[in-house]
């Protein structure tokens, strides 16, 4: 009997903004715009992306290409997109 799978989908698993937080910092981490593009992306469809849409003021189509692997999300994009997934942009220092 063959063994039946379904696809994984990481934003079915990000339901608090802490889950996408983490999520996020952990692409951040990896220092690779694309990864970030995606993780955004992945964290966007978690919480619907009508209503990220609808919050940041950008289309959904906008948002689906820009948060994408091959995106490039530019920084209005990226902080609208954070915002209406209910996270905020935070810098600190390196770790020496």
């Amino acid at each position: 009997m063959p063994l039946k799978t379904t696809k994984f989908d990481a934003a079915d698993y990000l339901t608090t903004p802490e889950s996408i937080a983490v999520f996020l910092e952990d692409a951040f981490n990896d220092n690779d715009p694309a990864a970030i593009a995606h993780a955004l992306g992945v964290a966007a469809r978690a919480k619907g992306m009508t209503e990220v849409a609808r919050q940041s003021g950008i289309s959904r189509q906008t948002l689906y290409s820009a948060l994408s692997s091959e995106g490039n999300p530019s920084l209005e994009t990226l902080l609208c997109a954070l915002k209406a997934v209910g996270l905020q942009l935070q810098v600190k220092p390196l770790n020496s």
